[in-house]
């Protein structure tokens, strides 16, 4: 028990489990979008497996810190630039998420373009866990490495990514809700994934973004997109009252 009168441990413990929060709030966004193409009765279900499946992923590679160190090993070298099995990871995630990214926006725009069109087909449960899964790998990975280069207490890592976890599934209905009844900030969610995967394919080709800056950005974007609507309320009062 002397781990309770530690301030370094309780330091650490709100340190990492802020860290958590913040980097998983790209993955919360990507949950929120993917199960909004679920019926109404299966997105609360399908963001809390979907984040319970993120802690999952992350305590289990949290206790295979041996075969972490193992993944910076270069695997084969491509343009001048040594690839490990975590470049590869964080590649073809970026891809993944790019990829899905751009079709969620396109399939948003076809939505908007055809409203009466009936060919849009909600989205398979399983397909969406499915997808979850994938990237909560690569959001896992990313997470965890940076919470062992932060400290050495497993048990205090394991924490956080739990608290952590339980702090988002607490939030990610509300996110998702709004996410859902604004679809100007759905596109922007969109695109913020985008950034986020474009970042992930340059971390593994060796070339770093420092995330402050994507997220700088997307903080400017989102405080720009809630003047305009709070612009484009104010006119729908104005109308209403005509």
């Amino acid at each position: 028990m002397e781990w309770v009168l530690n301030p370094e441990v309780w330091v650490a413990l709100i340190t990492l489990t802020a860290l958590e929060v913040v980097l998983g709030i790209d993955n919360v966004i990507f949950i929120s979008v993917l199960t909004g193409r679920l019926p109404p009765v299966q997105q609360a279900s399908a963001r809390r497996l979907g984040l319970l499946l993120a802690m999952g992923t992350r305590l289990a590679l949290l206790f295979s810190l041996f075969w972490l160190t193992k993944l910076t090993a270069p695997l084969f070298t491509a343009f001048a630039v040594e690839i490990s099995l975590r470049d590869l990871v964080l590649i073809l995630g970026g891809m993944f998420l790019v990829a899905k990214s751009t079709t969620e926006i396109h399939g948003k725009i076809e939505e908007e373009a055809s409203p009466g069109d009936t060919a849009v087909v909600a989205a398979s449960y399983a397909g969406v866990v499915v997808q979850i899964a994938i990237i909560d790998i690569v959001f896992s990975l990313d997470s965890v490495i940076t919470a062992i280069g932060m400290t050495s207490m497993v048990g205090v890592m394991a924490a956080a990514i739990v608290i952590a976890i339980l702090f988002m599934m607490g939030f990610s209905g509300v996110v998702s809700h709004y996410v859902d009844q604004h679809p100007t900030l759905k596109i922007l969610a969109l695109s913020f994934l985008i950034l986020i995967g474009v970042a992930l394919v340059g971390e593994g080709l060796d070339m770093h973004i420092p995330k402050g800056y994507i997220y700088f950005a997307m903080t400017y974007a989102l405080a720009v997109e809630m003047v305009n609507m709070r612009l484009r309320n104010l006119r729908a009062a104005r109308k209403k009252m005509a």
